[in-house]
């Protein structure tokens, strides 16, 4: 399949028109918003049904399999923070606290993004691998930590123990980790019971959410104005940077095509769900707004609806 045909098929997949229409929601002053009780239970779901999806992927994988991928996934959330840092600080002029800040929302993972990237991978490689999953939990914390430890450092400010206990047992971690040890210890019989609801309507309660999280990424724009333009193009020269590693890496480590392409969309993700909670309880001097703003108002957009296709395209180039 051609660059240009992966774009097409992306562009007009169901996950990305729900975005979209999100989107348009904002520009037209619509009141489309899911209720927060809504939003909080289908972004648990997701978690949880990821979580479980890997679960019981992981019981066909063997250790010669993943542990290659694994020392790979530590490596891009120990280098991402650091560059990220650097760029925020040299590139964007952002102080010391605010781009740890956003460091750690860069160097952690988006688990949507994964998820759109999972999708779109298998549509054009059945054999992209059932354990990455595994690898959004492993991704998740280094990235959050390594930045918060840089601002603690350099400032002496901040309570580093607090944050990393906000990350450790957030909702990501435990709903993504918990999910991946149900599915693992589950009999296939038993899993089957509620696979229909976690498996089946899985692609239709994703769409939900991003319908939903089209409006909140429309509202972020506003805080990306007093940021300036040098923000707006870090949050896309840094994943496709960090994008082109991960499927890099990935290819090295001996993943499919498909399974490049979502570690690279996974490396080029920035985190909005457990990042923010630990910046706020570890800096709660930083821009919170203005990283929420790049990561959903700039990063998410550009990966869901380019860099999926690109990293996709680099993988299949060097397979």
């Amino acid at each position: 399949m051609s660059a240009t045909e992966l774009v097409i098929e992306n562009l007009t997949s169901p996950t990305v028109l729900c975005f979209v229409i999100g989107l348009l929601a904002v520009a037209v002053r619509s009141d489309l918003r899911l209720p927060d009780q809504v939003g909080n239970l289908v972004s648990t779901y997701l978690l949880l049904a990821i979580g479980l999806k890997g679960g019981t992927r992981l019981k066909d994988a063997s250790f010669g399999d993943i542990w290659a991928p694994v020392v790979v996934t530590l490596i891009l959330g120990a280098i991402t923070p650091l560059v990220a840092y650097v760029v925020g600080r040299r590139f964007a002029r952002l102080g010391t606290i605010d781009a740890a800040a956003l460091a750690a929302h860069f160097g952690s993972v988006s688990a949507v993004t994964f998820t759109a990237a999972e999708v779109f991978a298998r549509s054009a490689d059945p054999n992209t691998e059932g354990f990455l999953p595994a690898l959004v939990a492993i991704l998740e914390v280094p990235g959050i930590v390594i930045a918060l430890v840089i601002a603690v450092r350099l400032t002496g400010s901040g309570n580093l123990g607090e944050a990393v206990h906000e990350v450790l047992t957030g909702k990501s971690i435990l709903l993504l980790v918990g999910g991946l040890v149900i599915g693992f210890v589950a009999s296939d019989d038993a899993f089957a019971t509620v696979s229909p609801f976690f498996i089946d309507l899985f692609p239709g309660m994703l769409c939900l959410f991003l319908l939903d999280l089209g409006t909140l990424a429309g509202q972020r724009f506003s805080y990306l104005r007093r940021a300036g333009a040098r923000l707006m193009a870090m949050s896309i020269a840094l994943p496709i940077v960090f994008g082109a590693c991960g499927v890099l890496l990935g290819t090295a480590s001996g993943l499919s095509a498909g399974g490049a392409a979502v570690l690279g969309a996974m490396a080029a993700s920035a985190s909005y769900i457990a990042a923010p909670a630990a910046v706020r309880v570890a800096l709660p001097d930083a821009d919170v707004g203005m990283c929420l703003g790049a990561a959903i108002g700039v990063t998410f957009p550009f990966n869901l609806v380019i860099g999926i296709p690109l990293y996709t395209e680099i993988a299949q180039l060097l397979n």
